[in-house]
């Protein structure tokens, strides 16, 4: 009895209907107008209060227009509160570009929203059942869904300020019929389901029957499964989010930076999530042609053997590697060259980020770290150039004898090749390079016994 397996399925999703008030969706169909009519059999029982919402997408004219009027008498023959909007979708397809079942998707869940707002009832409930859950499941299975998608339809998804509910995930097709046939419903019918241009009616018409031919009760286990996905996904879910606290080095709006080598010791599963979960931190809008082929592709870069690698994902995000570390970034800003002749003591703030501070000290003073650099005022002319590198640059370098490629000196430091265009280089009046700021310095760098002023450079980025 359709009853009894609905409750049972409610009491084991946690879910009480007692003094709910509940929008729900009717299209008119077996499916919504059985869901109707069985909520306003536990109206009294359960003190729920309901009104029903439709949607006409005019995808049908006349025979669309007839089953929102056919929702309409219903309603009124049982006095329960019914609201209507006729929304030119194919129009809506037209202007964004959208597929005819996204363009309807979204105006009937707008829909659905400003009724729960002007009731202020907090649930949705909809008439999906466990024939839609396989095809849901086989279908996003077939072109590569991953984690928690691979789930199908939850029973229940946060909402407005409740949640959108499924009561009917736990019947097959046959018992919604079986229903409306024992209490005398009459649900329209639209031909559109028949069409195998969609694919889900393909999955529908050729695949469901062999799986109830192997097995009547097939709904009840895919429903099994997908409610066992989803435990097991949530724990994953979790586990992932910690471990990726500690991989995680760069973490801004449009940008996440990893460490290859922490990320890989995490377990396989954990990998994927973790990229997944960047994924779903960077796309605002997940796009549709976003695939587990490119999940492959960030372990391509993982484990690629170079110290540098790109790929090109959807809507302009870049994966770039570059030695040990991995970044999800979209299309960086281009770093403009500069070229910055200073003649006197003070701050420059760089094109690129940062600053140099220039000053005068009449004391003996090491630089104690790479960002700091100390000069013999005498040995050094100004102007001082703060300048973006050049095509074959070299430097001398301080205890070493010749001069060294900035390039290589890049190389040797593993400076990530998006970072290099916009590194400052500093020279003196005659072009020489005198320091590259974190990395090197040259041989004028240093305490001079016979000085008796010098000129401190300090880097901060």
């Amino acid at each position: 009895m359709l009853e009894t397996k609905v409750a049972a399925f409610l009491e084991r999703q946690s879910f009480k209907l007692n003094q709910k008030k509940i929008v729900v969706g009717v299209s008119g169909g077996p499916d919504s107008l059985a869901l109707l009519h069985y909520m306003l059999k536990e109206k009294e029982k359960r003190n729920l209060s309901i009104v029903a919402a439709h949607v006409d997408h005019m995808f049908r004219g006349q025979e669309s227009y007839e089953d929102a009027m056919f929702v309409k008498s219903f309603c009124e023959q049982y006095k329960i509160p019914f609201e209507m909007i006729r929304m030119n979708v194919p129009e809506m397809m037209e202007v964004t570009g959208k597929s005819s079942q996204l363009a309807a998707r979204e105006a009937r869940y707008g829909f659905y929203l400003n009724i729960m707002e002007k009731y202020d009832y907090p649930y949705l409930a909809l008439g999906h059942h466990g024939d839609d859950q396989i095809e849901t499941m086989l279908m996003r299975v077939t072109r590569g869904s991953t984690g928690m998608a691979r789930a199908g339809i939850p029973f229940s998804r946060p909402f407005y300020k409740g949640s959108i509910f499924r009561p009917f995930l736990c019947l097959s097709k046959d018992e919604i019929w079986n229903y409306c046939d024992k209490h005398k419903l009459s649900p329209r019918l639209d031909p559109s389901n028949e069409k195998g241009v969609y694919s889900r009616n393909r999955f529908r018409k050729q695949v469901l029957p062999f799986l109830k031919t192997e097995n009547p009760h097939v709904h009840e286990s895919f429903q099994r499964f997908s409610e066992d996905l989803k435990s097991d996904e949530a724990y994953l879910q979790e586990l992932t989010e910690k471990q990726m606290n500690t991989v995680v080095k760069i973490r801004e709006k449009g940008k996440i930076t990893i460490d290859i080598n922490q990320f890989l010791e995490m377990p396989l599963p954990l990998q994927r999530r973790g990229i997944q979960l960047i994924l779903n931190y960077l796309y605002s809008e997940r796009p549709a042609d976003l695939s587990a082929v490119h999940i492959d592709q960030v372990f391509h870069l993982l484990h690629h053997n170079g110290p540098s690698g790109k790929f090109d994902f959807p809507f302009g995000l870049k994966v770039i590697r570059s030695y040990l570390q991995l970044s999800f970034q979209f299309q960086p800003d281009q770093v403009e060259p500069y070229f910055i002749e200073v003649n006197e003591p003070g701050t420059i703030f760089l094109p690129s980020g940062g600053s140099i501070r220039i000053e005068y000290l009449d004391r003996e003073f090491a630089a104690v770290n790479s960002y700091m650099a100390f000069f013999y005022k005498d040995k050094l002319k100004w102007p001082i150039i703060i300048r973006t590198r050049n095509n074959g640059d070299r430097m001398t370098l301080k205890g070493m004898q010749g001069t060294k490629k900035l390039k290589d000196i890049f190389i040797d430091k593993k400076i990530p090749v998006q970072d290099r265009d916009g590194w400052p280089v500093i020279t003196d009046n005659d072009g020489n390079i005198i320091w590259l700021p974190g990395l090197k310095k040259s041989a004028l760098e240093g305490i001079d016994a016979s000085a008796r002023q010098y000129i401190l450079l300090t880097y901060n980025k």
